[in-house]
């Protein structure tokens, strides 16, 4: 494949703010549920949207000019691979969040010291403003379901005594946690996170509770702690004191099990590079690297017994 042009590299970065809210607008309009069934004019989805019909088909237009959508003839569009992913697993929430509140606050992105851009756009911190509205914070649990497969194939794969209860801190609505037990029956769960969480408790099943708190003050008593994408929501000091309460409730030897991702050295692409810049924006959060992993970890009184891509485990000194 040959390179593109370094006119065509600075032009895709330079665009993809418009990308990120166009895309965010017909995740909002539902415009990938409209075509569902096979494709469609985009009047009637318009009409069915509520919006102008020319305004959409330009953003349809430009959408498909990166494979998300397709004109299949003028003025008809249908789905593609990349769009009925807005169908399913968190994936139009994400685009929701992207081109909307995160959106605005990235414009406030940059190098100087201070505070995260978002508490500067909305007068608020990101989880204060979340927990004052709870469609904005149902829709943030459910984006977090974006990529779930993966992670759960990577937790089920893990050896398991078989009989653990599972604390999930931050564990938002538990879809992460419920999918974890369906595929080893002899574990039992415990969803821990803030009481505003939006979550359907029935849904949890027999086998997995939740319990209302602060990970910052305390957590429940279990055998395994989960932190799928949480520690790189928060800068070195307040991770740490994550970890540090964590600590604090279990005996020698507990493992914990941190999701999120081990950014690589070099030049190779890699979607936490940019994600580190997002943390930056919305709380002073960041993405680490082993190195930094094994920092952060081994100062709150953990040792790492694996760092990898996606999945690290360490235990408890």
């Amino acid at each position: 494949m040959s390179e593109p042009p370094p006119e065509l590299r600075l032009w895709n970065l330079m665009r993809g703010t418009l990308a990120a809210r166009a895309l965010g607008v017909v995740a909002e309009l539902h415009v990938a549920d409209a075509l569902a069934d096979g494709p469609r004019a985009v009047g009637e989805v318009a009409r069915q949207a509520g919006v102008d019909p020319d305004r959409l088909h330009r953003f349809l237009r430009a959408l498909a000019s990166d494979g998300v959508f397709a004109e299949v003839e003028p003025g008809v569009f249908a789905n593609t691979q990349a769009s009925e992913l807005l169908l399913r697993g968190g994936w139009a929430d994400f685009a929701h969040l992207f081109g909307g509140i995160w959106h605005q606050a990235a414009a406030g992105l940059d190098a100087a010291p201070g505070e995260a851009a978002f508490p500067r756009a909305f007068g608020s911190d990101f989880w204060s403003w979340l927990g004052e509205r709870p469609d904005e914070r149902a829709a943030f649990d459910r984006s977090m379901e974006q990529g779930k497969e993966r992670r759960i194939d990577r937790l089920a794969a893990l050896e398991w005594r078989g009989d653990e209860t599972v604390v999930d801190v931050g564990g938002g609505n538990g879809s992460l946690l419920v999918e974890l037990l369906s595929r080893h029956p002899g574990l039992r769960g415990i969803v821990f996170d803030l009481p505003e969480t939006v979550r359907d408790e029935a849904r949890l099943g027999e086998r997995c509770t939740f319990v209302a708190g602060n990970f910052f003050e305390s957590v429940p008593a279990g055998d395994v702690y989960l932190l799928s994408t949480i520690l790189h929501d928060w800068d070195d000091e307040r991770a740490a004191a994550i970890l540090r309460t964590i600590h604090a409730a279990a005996p020698a030897g507990t493992r914990v099990l941190v999701v999120d991702a081990v950014i690589p050295p070099g030049n190779e692409p890699h979607g936490a590079k940019w994600l580190d810049l997002l943390m930056l924006v919305i709380a002073d959060g960041r993405e680490r690297d082993e190195p930094q992993w094994r920092a952060l970890l081994g100062g709150a009184g953990f040792e790492p017994v694996r760092i990898a891509d996606g999945l690290i485990e360490a235990r408890c000194r």
